[in-house]
């Protein structure tokens, strides 16, 4: 124990046992989705840092950690990025720090019952506000929440009906908390045992009581991946080809993948005549995604497009959320020679300005996002909310084939679905596309990397509303209170410890001695 402290004591030893320790988590994810490791996975990371010998140092442990685990949630991206991956993994790591300094303060040394029980709350709701504020879309987005692991577990499905991919992250790190208690404090494994048994008692409460979603009908909607090809053109052909395919089947939605469309269909009324003949072929609507320059202004834009028998139909949706560093540049005047270094764009995207509903054949109302959109909790809640009966995410994930990306994407519609009560189809271009029903549970099977194929799915439509569509991020939104009532308690503890202090002893009057009076005679 003496020469593993002495080991440690080395800074940057101990920042690298704190970055390996933060990149556990990444194991609970696809592709290998150890789902259950997830809690246990920061235990090595916290006992770590409560172990540092002051609070400067567990909040280092924290930031080493939290790059640790940015690095490995998005390895992937690593031939795009190159190294500004490691440059945005240090920066958003500082996110860390002060969840470490709380670390250390709930857990370090021999705590009590009463400092084990606040790190019950607090730690989770630091937790969240990490998650929260590196969610934001120009830091890169909510990929790889913790609770987004769970994404295969019904109980944890339904817990996300409740309260999001948010709630199951604060649940998961409570039980990591539990459970370094229940490992390294001895004394105090009564309330972690407690922590441990109230969050048994949520998920059950949530498995009991959470609404079901009402399945109304069925939708046939096919999905069309036609691989790996190069070349617009070709591209075209490929899904043509394999859409007619469908024509015998009565259908009420094909999906194409995004960026499958590369010209702007205003533009070639030619490509436009051959989509609305396989829409009479087929008997239904064909949802395309054009990645293209548009012909009415300028700028170059990702947007669904649906495409009835007649032609297009009017509905169009430009994607909102952008990836940096993928789709455009931050402040391109001065990082622009990334794109000599990466994959980055060569011309910006533009943003779409609002989320729109489509009316596909046979009245289905269709709520579509665009490939990183669907990280989003916030964007498929808003269209389960304004009336959407199935959500659609087209995607591409052609530069990561042989990757843990796919599998992580297609995985989130999982979440998506739960979360909204409306069944999620996720059809890529190249990835692993997939179809989750009402609760989140997979329909059929995925369609690999491998595949080139057009495949129909039964879709359930489902109607009612979940408590997470009609409440939103209510855990997210507990978080700050929950931070901001224990600084309220420790400053108020602070101020009565100082009012209590005695004043010291005033110093001892001075006596002044009568000098002796001489007498005369």
């Amino acid at each position: 124990m003496k020469d593993r402290g002495q080991w440690l004591g080395s800074p940057w030893r101990r920042s690298v046992v704190a970055a390996l320790a933060g990149a556990l988590p990444v194991f609970a994810f696809p592709a290998p989705s150890w789902w259950w490791f997830a809690y246990v996975a920061l235990v090595p990371w916290m006992l770590l840092v409560r172990s540092a010998p002051t609070g400067k140092r567990a909040a280092l442990d924290g930031w080493s950690g939290g790059f640790g685990f940015l690095v490995a949630v998005h390895h992937w991206l690593l031939p795009s990025l190159t190294v500004f991956l490691f440059l945005i993994a240090a920066l958003l790591g500082a996110l860390w720090a002060p969840w470490g300094w709380l670390v250390r303060r709930f857990l370090g040394g021999t705590p009590g019952a009463g400092r084990v029980a606040g790190a019950l709350c607090v730690l989770p709701s630091g937790w969240l506000m990490v998650e929260l504020v590196r969610s934001w879309q120009g830091l890169g987005g909510p990929w790889g929440l913790l609770g987004s692991s769970q994404w295969q577990v019904p109980a944890a499905l339904r817990l996300a009906s409740v309260g999001g991919v948010w709630l199951l992250s604060f649940l998961v790190v409570t039980v990591n908390v539990a459970v370094t208690v229940l490992v390294a404090v001895r004394a105090a494994r009564l309330p972690a045992l407690a922590g441990l048994v109230a969050t048994a008692a949520v998920g059950s409460a949530a498995w009991v009581w959470a609404p079901r979603p009402e399945v109304a009908g069925r939708a046939r909607i096919a999905v069309v991946q036609p691989g790996v090809v190069t070349g617009a053109d070709r591209r075209f052909a490929r899904e043509e080809q394999l859409t007619r395919a469908l024509a015998p089947r009565r259908l009420d939605l094909i999906v194409w993948g995004e960026s499958s469309v590369g010209y702007d269909l205003a533009a070639r009324p030619d490509l436009t005549r051959r989509l609305a003949a396989l829409s009479r072929e087929t008997g239904a609507d064909l949802l395309v995604n054009v990645d293209a320059p548009r012909s009415d202004r300028p700028g170059v834009y990702k947007s669904s497009v649906l495409v009835g028998p007649e032609g297009l139909t009017g509905d169009r949706y430009d994607k909102m959320r952008l990836v940096p560093f993928g789709e455009y540049i931050p402040a391109r005047s001065l990082l622009g020679w990334a794109t000599s270094v990466g994959k980055a764009a060569g011309e910006d995207r533009r943003r779409g300005t609002e989320q729109v509903l489509m009316n596909a054949g046979h009245g289905l109302r269709i709520g579509p996002m665009i490939c990183f959109e669907t990280a989003f909790p916030d964007m498929s809640r808003k269209l389960a909310g304004d009336g959407a009966e199935v959500l659609v995410a087209q995607s591409s994930t052609s530069s990561f084939q042989r990757s843990w990306a796919p599998e992580q994407h297609a995985s989130l519609a999982a979440l998506r679905a739960a979360e909204t009560g409306r069944a999620v189809v996720h059809a890529t271009l190249t990835g692993d596309s997939a179809v989750y029903g009402a609760s989140g549970r997979l329909i059929g099977s995925w369609l690999g990397t491998d595949a080139e194929q057009a495949r129909v799915f039964e879709v359930p439509v489902a109607t009612g509303t979940t408590p997470y569509v009609r409440f939103g991020d209510w855990p997210v939104r507990g978080a700050p209170l929950v931070l901001a009532g224990w600084a309220t308690a420790q400053g108020a503890r602070a101020l009565r410890l100082r009012r209590r202090v005695p004043a010291p002893p005033a110093p001892p009057a001075r006596t002044v001695r009568e000098s002796p009076v001489r007498h005369g005679r």
